[in-house]
């Protein structure tokens, strides 16, 4: 074996001869070194990997293997999928040994790497619960529920991600045996079946990347494409829609079903798409998600409206105090938007990005790096009580009976370099902004950028070139939409024209080592308001600043006022404060409003007459104090809301 410290490769890696417009760096390119991204990672490393594995031994998942390969005895724990909680735990720590090597998490890798390869059977097949559960001959018998599938496609992932940044091979030999054993179960001559949980989908288009070997992206596509047609799972409860059945992937027009499921089965077929050029294919997930931003998104970017199978509603079907959200969904949809962006080259799959990272998928995780909300639910009422485990009405928690959220957290935190930029032949496109180092090409033509910046806090964007070839480059910076017609950019002193219409700013020049480009982003607070069909949102508003949604959590309000009654004066410019220590350093809202009271008849039946007297209300002015959505139930957990009444409401 050999080890690679310091050569973080990304998760999606196109082949030379695929139809995308820009490419991830190379390995080792893309460098978080500083900044709200570099504690989010050094927490992770440090503290949630390291919790993450003693969760894995104390849930008995390390146990399974062990008992399959013949270390132990006993009987399999947890759930039918809980193999997979290992697999995204490794392609964490395969991410950090990337970023810079750690013999402590190298050996704990490597200890899970073995007990894995032990219980991997003659065959091939691999799957510790359901081979102490089922005996041999019901291997894939129930592939709507089983997982197998599932589970070979986040070990797949886990393994190109450890040979690629950690140089660490033994488990993609365990994978490679894998696609034999399935190239001798399913395919065209052989069964028309596919899983229940698309990911293998992603995970073949990716080891075919790595090894270059035809017949893994074959078996991919026909994966892909036997869902919705030969493979409906009719007379399964609840029905083909929730496994994105109902209709083949190449016709579909919308997401339905489980949300994360069908976010997966996207990102691969966007995979699918730019391997196999076929444009056909990539205008269809365009266009669904598309229409997946139009009227099945959360103002934060969650995705996923219904506690009821994890699914998605119907269109504008999004209730603020039951809205699911799942953490895991938020990253499904990461996954694909930049499987777009990498495709299409489009700055708005980029913003799409920047409002899930922020606000979909940081709230899943404490500042700590150890707990987590398994939902992300827009509102907390007073009073609120859960019996299930996953509401936020518990806070958050250190590990999940269905640990789905938890390590998939880990991978994308470790992960998130190679989300900030991308490379084309003619120079480089910065898409997310922290601070770090950020490169393409070899030698004299390579071309290096070091970020520095403190946003989301700030607005200002700092960019120095530390290397640059001699024929002219193009440095691209996007423009958030919310800034568009305020964003400023100088480049050696001098303005640059930041374009208005959503494509980002170009800097063309044959640039030295010294020149500095400037950002300067509007991160002044604005209200948004909602869709008329979004009933639950009707007669309010959001509150953002930069990148940010905001929200009221009563710890931060004075006096003896709950954000139940909370109505907002949107006419009342927010007003910035001082940065909360307790939050990291998070930037508080002053927002002007009022607290609601009303009559005591109203008050023992809610439904007074409109416009009657007994419909009489109180109103006394308060100012609230909101803060960034992500930080909200770090200090205990109470009443919270996102979306504010209007005063007059």
């Amino acid at each position: 074996m050999t080890t690679s410290p310091n050569t973080l490769a990304a998760p999606a890696v196109p082949t030379a001869q695929a139809a995308v417009t820009l490419r991830p760096l190379q390995p080792g390119a893309a460098q978080i070194t500083g900044g709200f991204w570099h504690t989010r990672q050094q927490r992770n490393r440090t503290a949630g990997l390291r919790s993450g594995y003693e969760q894995l031994e104390a849930s008995g998942t390390f146990r399974n293997f062990r008992i399959v390969g013949g270390a132990e005895q006993g009987e399999a724990s947890g759930m039918i999928f809980q193999d997979s909680d290992v697999y995204k735990w490794l392609e964490a720590v395969a991410f950090e040994l990337g970023r810079e090597d750690d013999p402590e998490l190298r050996g704990m890798a490597r200890e899970a790497i073995a007990m894995i390869a032990g219980a991997q059977q003659e065959d091939g097949y691999l799957n510790a619960v359901h081979t102490l559960r089922h005996s041999p001959d019901e291997h894939y018998s129930h592939m709507a529920w089983n997982h197998e599938l599932y589970c070979y496609g986040h070990l797949i992932q886990a393994a190109v991600a450890l040979s690629r940044s950690a140089g660490e091979q033994e488990l993609l030999d365990v994978s490679l045996r894998i696609v034999d054993h399935l190239r001798t179960v399913f395919g065209p001559e052989l069964r028309h079946s596919t899983d229940g949980h698309p990911v293998i989908e992603m995970a073949l288009v990716e080891l075919f990347r790595l090894t270059g070997r035809e017949e893994i992206k074959d078996l991919a596509r026909f994966f892909l494409d036997m869902r919705g047609g030969e493979e409906r799972f009719d007379g399964v409860n609840p029905g083909p829609g929730y496994f994105s059945a109902a209709v083949p992937v190449r016709e579909a027009r919308t997401v339905e079903g489980h949300a994360v499921r069908a976010l997966y089965l996207f990102a691969g077929a966007t995979d699918q798409a730019v391997e196999d050029d076929d444009a056909a294919l990539l205008a269809t997930t365009e266009s669904v998600f598309a229409d997946l931003l139009a009227s099945k998104t959360y103002v934060t970017g969650g995705m996923g409206a219904r506690w009821d199978w994890e699914a998605f509603g119907d269109p504008f079907e999004m209730t603020t105090d039951r809205g699911y959200a799942e953490t895991c969904a938020a990253i499904g949809a990461i996954q694909w938007a930049w499987r777009l962006l990498l495709a299409t080259g489009k700055s708005h799959y980029a913003d799409v990005i920047e409002r899930l990272l922020f606000n979909a998928f940081l709230p899943g995780v404490s500042l700590a790096g150890t707990e987590y909300f398994y939902v992300n639910s827009l509102q907390l009422r007073e009073g609120a009580t859960a019996d299930e485990g996953r509401s936020i009405a518990h806070g958050r928690r250190g590990w999940f009976d269905c640990a789905c959220c938890p390590p998939n957290i880990m991978r994308t935190v470790a992960s998130l370099d190679h989300l900030a930029a991308t490379a084309t032949a003619d120079g480089l496109q910065l898409h997310q902004y922290a601070s770090g180092t950020w490169s393409t090409g070899e030698g004299p033509d390579a071309l290096s950028i070091r970020v520095t910046t403190d946003y989301p806090v700030d607005g200002r964007v700092h960019l120095e070139v530390l290397q640059a070839p001699a024929e002219e480059r193009t440095v691209s910076l996007r423009i958030p939409a919310w800034s568009r017609g305020s964003a400023a950019v100088t480049f050696r002193g001098q303005p640059v024209p930041a374009p208005f219409d959503g494509s980002p700013a170009e800097i063309r020049a044959a640039f030295t080592a010294g020149d500095v480009i400037e950002l300067d982003l509007d991160l002044s607070p604005r209200f948004v308001g909602a869709h008329h069909r979004l009933d639950a949102s009707r007669g309010a508003v959001a509150l953002e600043r930069g990148p940010l949604v905001y929200a009221l959590e009563n710890g931060d309000q004075e006096g003896a006022v709950s954000v139940d009654d909370a109505a907002v004066d949107p006419d009342q410019a927010p007003v910035a404060g001082d940065p909360l220590p307790a939050l990291d350093g998070a930037v508080p809202l002053a927002v002007g409003g009022s607290t609601v009271a009303v009559s005591a008849a109203a008050a023992a039946w809610p439904y007074p007459a409109h416009g009657g007297p007994d419909a009489e209300v109180t109103r006394t002015p308060v100012t609230w104090t909101a803060i960034p959505y992500y930080a909200w139930g770090n200090r205990g957990v109470g009443p919270m809301r996102v979306w504010l009444p209007l005063e007059g409401d």
